[in-house]
C-alpha cells in the first residue's frame, strides 16, 4: 500500500457507496477512507492529510439543508484552494457546483439508467474523456447542475445539458461513473414500477431488467471510461497517453 495520504471519499447513504471507485484504489495500492453521513460519522472538519477528495451520490437534493452537505461544500473549496483534486458523482457533482456559486435546478427530464450523453470537442473535454462524440453512462437523477464561473462544461446531453465541468484538477460529474456490479444488482432491483408508470413518457427512465441487460456492454465501457476519469483525477497519468477509445 503506499504510503502516500489516502484519499477522502464522503458518502452520503450507505446504500451509495464508492462502488468501482474503491475497488480501482485498492488496484492501485492508493489508500482512501470512507465517511458515512447516514450512520452518524461526521465528515473531517479538515482536508488536512488527504491526498484527493471524492464525493457520492444520494438520493438527498443538494438544497437540502443537512449538516453534512454543508460541511461537504467546505471541504470542497478548502481542496480546491490546497490544490487538492477533487471530484464528485452525480450529488457530489452537484454540491461542487453550490460550492462554486451555481445553482442546482429540476433536469429538463429525469435520467434513470443507461443513457447517452455526448462529449463536446475542447481541449479540457479532450483531456478528460479522449475523442468527442457519444458516451452511454448510468445516471440516476431529477436535478442537475448550472455551470458555476470559471468552469469548462465537458459534455451534456438532451435531458441534462451539463453533464460533467472541469476545473484545473476537478471534475464534476452528473453520472455515476463508480458504479459497479453489485451496485448495479441493487439499484436495478430498486426500480419502483409505479414511477416508471408515472414517466412512461420519457425515454430517459430505464426499467430495472433493461438496465441489467445494458449493462453486458455498458458497464466494461463505462469502467474503462472511469478508469481514464480517475487516473487524471488522481495524476496517475498523462491524459494524452491514454486510448482515446
Amino acid at each position: 500500500m503506499s504510503t502516500e495520504p489516502p484519499v477522502l471519499i464522503l458518502q452520503n447513504l450507505t446504500a451509495d457507496g464508492p462502488g468501482f471507485l474503491a475497488s480501482w484504489l485498492a488496484r492501485q495500492g492508493i489508500a482512501f477512507q470512507t465517511f458515512d453521513a447516514q450512520v452518524g460519522q461526521d465528515y473531517p472538519a479538515s482536508i488536512d492529510g488527504y491526498r484527493a477528495l471524492a464525493l457520492l451520490g444520494g438520493e438527498m437534493s443538494a438544497n437540502d439543508d443537512l449538516p453534512s452537505l454543508r460541511q461537504a461544500e467546505r471541504l470542497i473549496l478548502q481542496a480546491m484552494r490546497a490544490g487538492v483534486p477533487v471530484i464528485g458523482h452525480c450529488l457530489g457533482g452537484q454540491l461542487m457546483a453550490r460550492a462554486l456559486g451555481a445553482r442546482v435546478v429540476a433536469s429538463p427530464a429525469p435520467e434513470i439508467g443507461w443513457q447517452p450523453m455526448r462529449v463536446i470537442d475542447s481541449a479540457a473535454a479532450r483531456a478528460w474523456f479522449g475523442a468527442p462524440g457519444e458516451r452511454v453512462v448510468y445516471q440516476w437523477h431529477q436535478e442537475s447542475f448550472e455551470l458555476p464561473t470559471g468552469t469548462e462544461l465537458l459534455a451534456g446531453s438532451a435531458c441534462c445539458p451539463r453533464q460533467a465541468f472541469a476545473i484545473g484538477p476537478h471534475l464534476a460529474l452528473q453520472f455515476h461513473v463508480e458504479l459497479d456490479q453489485d451496485k448495479l444488482a441493487r439499484w436495478s432491483a430498486s426500480v419502483d414500477p409505479s414511477y416508471l408508470r408515472q414517466q412512461r413518457e420519457h425515454d430517459s427512465v430505464q426499467g430495472g431488467a433493461a438496465m441489467r441487460v445494458q449493462a453486458t456492454t455498458a458497464l466494461p465501457a463505462q469502467q474503462h471510461l472511469a478508469d481514464r476519469l480517475y487516473r487524471r483525477w488522481l495524476g496517475l497519468a498523462d491524459a494524452a497517453r491514454i486510448s482515446n477509445s
